[in-house]
């Protein structure tokens, strides 16, 4: 019979392996929800498994606050619309953040009472400096991730009057070299509180803490609201690291595995999403990326051209090929139903109709994509910027539906502009753009765009959901 010990370690293995099977499965549309199921199964077992290193006296409060956590993450899942994912995510990073670094703090705690003589073998053999390395890049790493999620959901929800939580970036005088200086004074704190050994002292730590704190603060508030995206999976990425870091205090297998996975996913995202938003992946680390408009001065792009429900009705009926190109707006009024009522209409009549997705459409990757599969939209019309970029020229009508940004020919025209070198969907292009928004309001960067006042394109004016239906009763 195997002991408690060594079902536990096949326990943590299978769990591991389960997650990178979840990994795989999310890839795609076909396993995504294999992927899901993957993840749910091996976090189960991995609690599970959490239990045979529990204390009987703490079981008892260990099930009371899974209880109390599980009952407001239903809660919360319930309540949270799609929309507001991204900001969800932030929230949740931040208690990741906040977790590694309160096990630092308890790590530190559990060493002044351990007794003297396992202190003596663990410095000894060189433990006891490798084990204090960890507690403070643990502390260091929660505590950057913490207070940076708690500035990304605050700039994600656009609620708070604070100018810390404003969606424009915030840039304090010398700020980088204010980075520069946290991360040097850190270094050279944790050579004091490494060097003091067993007699390690608690200012040093409290100290790099309060500067890790304000160091997460100025690496987010740096960063304006429509690289917001691309800070998610960075964080993602640091609360990935923080888990990998109180892994190895706590000495568990599993969260050691589970962060590096978190951590080198969220990194290769980032880096992913850095290419598709034309910004350097070092920028995002180093912190106020994407913030240096050259022109920020609005232009007279002339006069816009609009169109009514009825008119894009017909506009539609005449064509052979459309192309959809959905957006953050689609998902604010929910109209992706609608959108896919207006997909087997055009279908039926013999048109042509396709999906355009940039890598960044919405305010988190794949946010389009699980909209459409949530109304039922077949995956293989539903395709990626690069694939379908080259099509636009040979297509009768594009509808914009809600996105703004990614569809701004400024980026590939105008060098003076904020968002220039982005790759954005080349929509227009086509023959016929009907972009569908509630007012001539700029996109989430602030930046103006040309594509409304294009000859080839004209404005569909209201809510994008009770616009398509009513084109669709046209139909």
């Amino acid at each position: 019979m195997l002991e408690a010990s060594g079902l536990t370690y096949i326990a943590y293995i299978l769990a591991a392996l389960l997650f990178i099977l979840a990994l795989a499965g999310l890839s795609k549309q076909e396993t995504a929800k294999f992927g899901c199921y993957s993840g749910m199964v091996g976090m189960v077992i991995a609690l599970l498994a959490t239990f045979s290193k529990i204390s009987a006296g703490a079981i008892g409060i260990t099930i009371v606050a899974m209880l109390i956590g599980a009952a407001v993450g239903l809660y919360v899942a319930r309540k949270v619309a799609m929309t507001q994912m991204p900001e969800l995510i932030a929230c949740l990073h931040s208690f990741v953040g906040l977790a590694a670094v309160l096990v630092g703090y308890n790590t530190y705690i559990e060493l002044g009472v351990m007794p003297e003589d396992m202190i003596a073998e663990m410095q000894l053999n060189g433990e006891l400096g490798i084990h204090l390395v960890e507690i403070f890049l643990g502390v260091f790493i929660g505590a950057v991730t913490f207070t940076g999620s708690i500035i990304a959901y605050g700039k994600l929800n656009g609620t708070y009057k604070l100018a810390i939580f404003k969606s424009a970036p915030l840039m304090i005088p010398f700020c980088h070299w204010v980075n520069l200086a946290a991360i040097v004074v850190s270094f050279l704190l944790m050579l004091v509180f490494v060097g003091g050994g067993a007699e390690a002292s608690a200012f040093p730590l409290v100290l790099m803490t309060i500067i890790a704190l304000a160091f997460g603060v100025n690496l987010v508030v740096a960063i304006g609201g429509a690289d917001m995206p691309v800070v998610i999976s960075m964080l993602n990425s640091y609360s990935g690291w923080a888990a990998v870091a109180s892994g190895f205090m706590l000495d568990n297998d599993l969260l050691i595995v589970t962060g590096a996975l978190v951590g080198s996913s969220g990194a290769i995202l980032s880096y992913i999403m850095c290419e598709a938003m034309n910004r350097s992946f070092i920028s995002v680390i180093a912190g106020g990326f994407g913030n240096a408009p050259t022109n920020t001065e609005e232009k007279d792009y002339g006069e816009y051209r609009e169109l009514k429900c009825n008119e894009v009705a017909e506009l539609l009926k005449n064509s052979s090929s459309v192309i959809i190109a959905p957006g953050y707006g689609m998902a604010v009024a929910q109209a992706q139903n609608a959108v896919a009522t207006l997909t087997e209409k055009l279908q039926a009549r013999g048109i042509t109709v396709r999906f355009a997705i940039h890598p960044v459409a919405g305010r988190l990757p794949g946010h389009m994509n699980v909209l459409l599969a949530e109304a039922k939209v077949p995956y293989d019309i539903v395709l990626e910027m690069d694939e379908i970029n080259d099509d636009f020229e040979n297509t009768d009508v594009v509808l914009v539906i809600g996105a703004n940004d990614t569809v701004n020919p400024a980026a590939a025209e105008d060098p003076t502009s904020p968002i220039a070198g982005m790759p954005v969907l080349e929509v227009w292009k086509a023959k016929n753009v009907v972009v569908f928004k509630r007012s001539m309001n700029p996109g989430y960067a602030g930046v103006q765009n040309p594509l409304f006042y294009k000859e080839n394109s004209a404005m569909c004016f209201g809510d994008a959901k009770k616009t398509v239906e009513e084109i669709v009763a046209d139909i």
